[in-house]
């Protein structure tokens, strides 16, 4: 068994599983856990997809594959998180893990994940690499954001501004018509094509932002304890609907900053 890798930098500090699914566990600032803990908890990796596959297939040309339903009647979040990764480097700030995709995923290849920690900010990424034959993937993370930090604090306010939401089907997917963004509760996919920007406030306490490049991000924040932000390269069921081919001089490389200052 590998064991949990820690991160510190100034009052900063992270705690990474690689072997339940290279999952950070904790995000301390100070005396101050950001992220929920429990049964779900911490942040994980979503990859090689993100968020639902419609009925666990996905098309490659004239192939159909099944994945595993582990969100009846859905395939949901990859399979990266259920996998013990490996660990390549760590120090006191920076880490880096790797997994070679195997089955259930229907094809060869390795991803990376990094980790670099500042006084103020962590930064992710992702990479997934093929070995010979190309396949569509996605690649994200799905971090659990307490809802109310403690110390007798008020609620975290959830500020964004999306060119358009997905409609959001009974299915939980997609229908693929893109309509103006609804006020939440929310469990629904955004459209940023300028990237990522989120901003959370847990008022007089703690104002964080979620940046990326990545054009989408999933924000749900229909559960009491916690709330979620998660910026990734596709929208849920993806695989079919905006495939994005990794081939073996094309990787799929994602980043995100999680960005904090003390309020």
């Amino acid at each position: 068994m590998s064991k949990k890798t820690r991160l510190t930098a100034g009052d900063a500090e992270l705690t990474i599983n690689p072997d339940n699914g290279c999952r950070i566990e904790s995000l301390r600032i100070g005396s101050t856990e950001l992220l929920r803990q429990g049964e779900r908890y911490g942040c994980f990796p979503m990859v090689p997809w993100c968020g639902r596959t419609a009925n666990g297939r996905f098309q490659d040309g004239a192939t159909s594959h099944q994945l595993p339903l582990n969100s009846p009647p859905h395939a949901i979040h990859g399979t990266g998180r259920d996998t013990a990764w490996k660990t390549v480097r760590a120090d006191a700030r920076e880490a880096a893990f790797t997994y070679d995709l195997a089955a259930p995923w229907p094809y060869t290849g390795r991803v990376t994940q990094t980790f670099a920690l500042a006084e103020d900010s962590l930064t992710l990424q992702l990479g997934v690499e093929a070995d010979a034959d190309s396949f569509p993937a996605q690649a994200g993370w799905h971090p659990w954001f307490q809802r109310n930090l403690g110390d007798g604090g008020k609620d975290v306010l959830i500020d964004f501004t999306a060119d358009w939401q997905e409609e959001r089907g009974a299915d939980h997917l997609p229908t693929g018509r893109r309509i103006g963004p609804t006020p939440g509760p929310w469990d629904d996919c955004f459209g940023m094509p300028d990237g990522v920007d989120v901003t959370l406030t847990w008022p007089e306490q703690l104002e964080l932002k979620v940046t990326s490049r990545a054009p989408w991000v999933v924000i749900y924040d229909e559960q009491e304890a916690a709330v979620c932000v998660e910026p990734q390269s596709g929208p849920p069921n993806g695989l079919n609907t905006a495939p994005r081919y990794v081939t073996p001089i094309d990787p799929l490389e994602i980043t995100a900053t999680f960005a904090w200052r003390r309020l």
